[in-house]
C-alpha cells in the first residue's frame, strides 16, 4: 500500500465525480482545467529556455528513488549503487509516511532543458579494476541486483518515469520502473528483461542497462502564455558498449560483463530525451496511462461489485431469519402469564441472569476493546480521505502519514472505551487497565517493527527507519498518545458502568453439555469465513501493493469493502451468538471478539499462500522480514475485526434482552 509523495505535483482537488468513478473502480479520465488545488500540490509550468519567468522554468530535475525487487523485500538507496551520482542539488524532504516505507528520494545527475532535445549524452563513466578488493565489491553488488531484478524509479515533476511493454493480448503495460540490468543463465536461459532483445544471448552474462532513451510528453497551457505541463514521462532502457566513451553514439554491441571477466571494465552511462506534444492529454488526468495499464489491477469493475452483492444477499439473509426468528421468540415468551408457561421456557430467555455476568480475563478484552476502536476509527478516517483524492498515489507517503496521525489522535476514544467496558466488567485495577491501553498493542507492533528494522539495518537497507525517526515516533506515542488514552480513561471511569436490562444473578447457572456446532472453537472457525470471503479480492490487490510495488488506487472498492466487512462481521456473529444463546450458552463476550476476529486467521493463511504462490522472494532477511510485517498486519486486522464483533454482539444482546418481560 505505499502512497508517493513529490517534488511537486499530483492529480488536482477531485470533485464529485473522481469519487464515483472510484467506487466504481475506474481511473478517471481527460478533465477540464482547475484552478483549485490541495496545498502544495499544485502544478509546475516548463518553458524554453529564452522564454522562462516567475511563472515558467527551463530546468526539467530528474530524481531517484529507492531500488527494490520482487525477489527481495530489502530496498536500497540510490546511493548504495556505484551509479552516476548528482554532484549538487537539494535533497527533497520526506514525510513520515515515506520514511516508513523506505523512501529516499535523491537528485540526480540527469539535466534536462524543456524542449531541448539530446542525443546519446554522456553522464559518467566507471571504470572497475577486477583486481582491487573495492572494484570488485561493487561489481558485485551489481550483478547480484541484476540477478535479483533490481528497478530502478525515477521521478520527473513528481510523476514516475515508466517504462512501457508489450504483454500479452496486445496490451501494453507501464511499469513505475526499470532494471537495472539482466542475466543469461550459464544454460543460456534469458531472465527477466533480458528477453526483449536477442542481442543479449551470451552465457553466464550480465547485460546492464547503462542507456535510457527517455520521450517527456506535455500539452500547452491553454493560455498561451504560461508555457507547457508535462503529462507523461516514459523511457526505454538500452545497453550499449561504447567503442568511444569521450563520443558516445549509442551504437554496436550491448554492454555484458561477463562472470569470468577480468581485468578493467569500463561502463559509461548516457542517456537521449525527446519531447513530444500531446494536447489530448490533461495534467490532472496524467496519471491514468499507468493506472490503466496495470494487469493486476485493471479488472472489470463489476466483477467486483458482483461478489460485493453475494456478500450483502448472505448479509440480508442473515438479518430476515435473525428477525423473524427473534420476533416471534420475544411475542411468545411475552405472552407467557401463567408459571406452567414460565417452567416450559428454553433457550435464550433462560440465561437472562448470567448473560451480563463478566466475562473472565476481563481486563485483557477490555484492553483489546480500547485498541480495536482506535484501529476502527483510524482506518475508516483514513480510507474516506483516500477516497476523496486526498490520500492519491501521487501525494507519496500521505497514506501512511494520515493513519499514524489519526491512530496518535484516537488515544483518547481508545482510553474511554477501554474504561467504560473494564468499569461494567467490575473491574478495579483502573490504573493498570489504562497502563495496558496504553502500551500493551502498541508495544508488540513496535517490538516486532523495532526487530524488523534490526535487520534492515544489518543488511544495509533503505528501508531502515533511521534512529532519529524512531525516537520521533516513541515521541508521538508517549507525548501525545499516551496522555490521550489517560484522558480518555478518565472520563471513561467518571461515568456511571453501563446499566444492564436484567439484573445478573448470584449464582451462575450451569451450562448444559453442548453439541459439536455449539462448542467455542467450531463457531469461531465458521465465524470468520463469511467475513474472509468478502475481502480477500481485494486482500490480493494489497498484498501485489505491497510485496510487488504496485501502486494501489482502488480506494473506493476499498472503502465499500471496509463497510460490507463491518455488516458481515456484526451479521456473522450475532447470528452465531444467538445459536449459541439458545443452547444455553451465555459466554458470549470472548466469544463474540473471537468469532470475528478469526477472519484475521485466514488472514494469516492467505498470507502465507500468497508468499509461496506468487512472490519469488528469496533469502533468509527477505522471509523473516515478510512474515514479521505479515504479523503486525494479522494483529492489526484481528483487534480490529474482534472488536467489529463484541459491539455487534453487545448491541444485540443489549436490545434483545431489554424487549422481554423478565419477572
Amino acid at each position: 500500500m505505499s502512497a508517493r509523495r513529490s517534488a511537486a505535483s499530483p492529480p488536482r482537488w477531485p470533485r464529485l465525480w473522481l469519487l464515483w468513478l472510484l467506487l466504481l473502480g475506474a481511473a478517471p479520465g481527460p478533465r477540464p482545467g482547475a484552478a483549485f488545488y490541495l496545498p502544495g500540490l499544485a502544478p509546475v509550468n516548463f518553458c524554453e529556455e529564452d522564454k522562462k519567468s516567475d511563472e515558467c522554468k527551463a530546468d526539467i530535475e530528474l530524481f531517484v528513488n529507492r531500488l527494490d525487487s520482487v525477489e527481495s523485500v530489502l530496498p536500497y538507496e540510490y546511493t548504495a549503487f556505484d551509479f552516476c551520482q548528482a554532484s549538487e542539488g537539494k535533497r527533497p524532504s520526506e514525510n513520515l509516511g515515506q520514511v516508513l516505507f523506505g523512501e529516499r528520494i535523491e537528485p540526480s545527475p540527469y539535466k534536462f532543458t524543456f524542449n531541448k532535445k539530446e542525443t546519446c549524452k554522456l553522464v559518467c563513466t566507471k571504470t572497475y579494476h577486477t583486481e582491487k578488493a573495492e572494484d570488485k565489491q561493487k561489481l558485485e553488488f551489481l550483478k547480484k541486483s541484476m540477478l535479483l531484478n533490481y528497478q530502478h524509479h525515477w521521478i520527473v515533476d513528481n510523476m514516475p518515469v515508466t517504462w512501457c511493454y508489450d504483454v500479452e493480448d496486445g496490451q501494453k503495460f507501464c511499469n513505475p520502473g526499470f532494471p537495472i540490468g539482466c542475466y543469461i543463465t550459464d544454460k543460456g536461459r534469458a531472465k527477466d528483461a533480458c528477453v526483449i532483445s536477442s542481442d543479449y544471448h551470451e552465457r553466464d552474462t550480465f547485460y546492464i542497462f547503462n542507456h535510457v532513451d527517455i520521450k517527456i510528453h506535455y500539452h500547452v497551457v491553454e493560455t498561451g502564455s504560461m508555457g507547457a505541463r508535462l503529462v507523461a514521462a516514459k523511457l526505454e532502457p538500452k545497453s550499449y558498449k561504447h567503442t568511444h566513451i569521450d563520443k558516445p553514439d549509442c551504437s554496436g554491441a550491448p554492454m555484458d560483463i561477463s562472470n569470468k571477466a577480468s581485468g578493467e571494465i569500463k561502463i559509461a552511462y548516457t542517456y537521449s530525451v525527446s519531447f513530444e506534444e500531446d494536447p489530448k492529454i490533461r495534467w490532472a488526468s496524467r496519471w491514468d496511462y499507468i493506472l490503466e495499464s496495470m494487469p493486476h489491477t485493471h479488472i472489470q469493475w463489476f466483477s467486483i461489485m458482483n461478489s460485493l452483492v453475494i456478500v450483502l444477499f448472505l448479509s440480508g439473509m442473515v438479518a430476515m431469519i435473525m428477525l423473524r426468528t427473534l420476533h416471534k421468540d420475544i411475542a411468545r415468551y411475552n405472552q407467557m402469564d401463567s408459571t406452567e408457561d414460565a417452567q416450559e421456557e428454553f433457550g435464550w430467555k433462560l440465561v437472562h441472569g448470567d448473560i451480563f455476568r463478566p466475562p473472565r480475563k476481563g481486563m485483557l478484552l477490555s484492553v483489546f476493546l480500547g485498541s480495536g476502536t482506535q484501529i476502527l476509527i483510524m482506518t475508516f478516517v483514513t480510507l474516506f480521505f483516500a477516497c476523496l483524492g486526498f490520500l492519491s498515489p501521487a501525494n507519496r507517503g500521505a497514506l501512511m502519514t494520515c493513519a499514524v496521525v489519526l491512530w496518535v489522535l484516537l488515544g483518547t476514544p481508545a482510553g474511554y472505551v477501554t474504561a467504560r467496558f473494564y468499569k461494567s466488567f467490575g473491574g478495579e485495577k483502573w490504573k493498570t487497565n489504562v497502563l495496558l491501553t496504553a502500551f500493551l498493542c502498541p508495544g508488540i507492533v513496535f517490538a516486532d517493527f523495532f526487530i524488523m528494522n534490526l535487520i534492515l539495518w544489518g543488511e544495509g537497507s533503505s528501508a531502515a527507519i533511521p534512529f532519529g525517526t524512531l525516537v520521533a515516533i516513541l515521541a508521538l506515542w508517549f507525548c501525545i498518545s499516551v496522555p490521550l488514552t489517560f484522558i480518555g480513561a478518565y472520563f471513561g471511569f467518571k461515568k456511571n458502568a453501563i446499566e444492564h436490562p436484567v439484573r445478573t444473578n448470584q449464582i451462575p447457572r450451569q451450562i448444559p453439555d453442548q453439541s459439536f456446532y455449539t462448542k467455542p472453537l467450531p463457531g469461531i472457525i465458521m465465524g470468520g469465513i463469511l467475513p474472509f470471503g468478502c475481502i480477500f479480492i481485494q486482500l490480493f490487490f494489497i498484498l501485489n501493493s505491497i510485496w510487488s510495488h504496485q501502486m494501489y488506487y482502488m480506494f473506493g472498492f476499498l472503502f465499500l469493502v471496509f463497510i460490507i466487512l463491518v455488516i458481515t462481521c456484526s451479521e456473522a456473529t450475532i447470528l452465531l451468538c444467538y445459536f449459541h444463546l439458545c443452547a444455553e450458552d451465555y459466554h458470549w463476550q470472548w466469544r463474540s471478539f473471537l468469532t470475528s476476529g478469526f477472519t484475521a486467521v485466514y488472514f494469516l493463511i492467505y498470507a502465507i499462500h500468497y508468499f509461496f504462490s506468487k512472490l519469488q522472494i528469496t533469502g533468509t532477511a527477505s522471509t523473516i522480514l515478510y512474515f514479521g510485517y505479515t504479523m503486525i498486519m494479522v494483529l492489526i486486522f484481528f483487534l480490529f475485526t474482534g472488536t467489529i464483533g463484541f459491539f455487534a454482539c453487545f448491541w444485540f444482546v443489549t436490545k434483545i434482552y431489554s424487549v422481554v418481560k423478565v419477572d
